[in-house]
């Protein structure tokens, strides 16, 4: 099958992407370029910084292995300045570094050596999830849990909750099927962008994030449950 892209994006999405590998990185920008998005490389993690700061990206890429800061710690920076989007290249097999990122609050993870027209798709899944909608969206309150589709906020007693993109898609569908168990192919589909895979923990890292930032019920029970071999189900009071 042909790798050759087709632009069905009219606005531009800026990508920073940072890799130490300078020859994949010319290929995955001119990929990434001629399919609609306009990219700017960092090789190592400062410089991503410095330009993360100067112009803050639609969605960054970083691959996990780096001199220097490595990407995880790129990621960590990220993440105490926002929400934005960041997709995490992690070597095949290095589930350690793939669950670490997860937990900092990556939205997701592709596995190297990977096409360019894997990454540009998973990249194009991730901004549908993340922009926000300009059309008004009716709001789920069940509760002291609020949950406000169209800004993508999730809220508790009035408060927002700090939610990484992925975290807010998955929580989403739990509050939508509130008191109902929600598969885990459904979540990772709808949540994630991506068909579920059996040994992929990825759900479990986010969902176990989720569980810390919301109040336990009146027993002390978390209020994400995991019920055994189906999925995940929101109790309410």
């Amino acid at each position: 099958m042909s790798d050759t892209p087709i632009n069905i994006n009219p606005v531009p999405a800026s990508v920073l992407l940072v890799d130490d590998d300078v020859e994949l990185v010319g290929l995955l920008r001119d990929y990434l370029t001629s399919d609609g998005f306009n990219v700017t490389v960092a090789h190592e993690g400062e410089a991503a910084l410095r330009q993360f700061t100067a112009q803050p990206p639609d969605i960054a890429v970083v691959n996990v292995m780096m001199p220097g800061f490595s990407g995880i710690e790129v990621l960590r920076r990220i993440r105490a300045r926002g929400s934005l989007p960041v997709l995490m290249l992690t070597a095949r097999g290095d589930d350690e570094s793939r669950i670490l990122g997860l937990e900092l609050g990556a939205d997701d993870y592709v596995a190297k050596p990977c096409s360019p027209r894997e990454l540009s798709a998973r990249l194009r899944a991730i901004l549908r999830r993340t922009q926000a909608r300009a059309a008004v969206s009716d709001s789920i309150i069940i509760g002291e849990l609020a949950l406000y589709s169209a800004q993508r906020r999730i809220a508790w007693a009035g408060k927002d909750i700090p939610l990484t993109n992925a975290e807010f898609n998955l929580l989403e569908l739990l509050i939508q099927n509130a008191g109902q168990v929600v598969s885990k192919s459904l979540l990772s589909e709808q949540g994630l962008g991506r068909p579920f895979q059996r040994y992929d923990r990825s759900i479990d890292v986010h969902l176990s994030s989720i569980r810390h930032k919301l109040p336990c019920l009146a027993d002390g029970r978390p209020r994400i449950q995991a019920v055994l071999r189906k999925g995940y189900q929101l109790l309410t009071d």
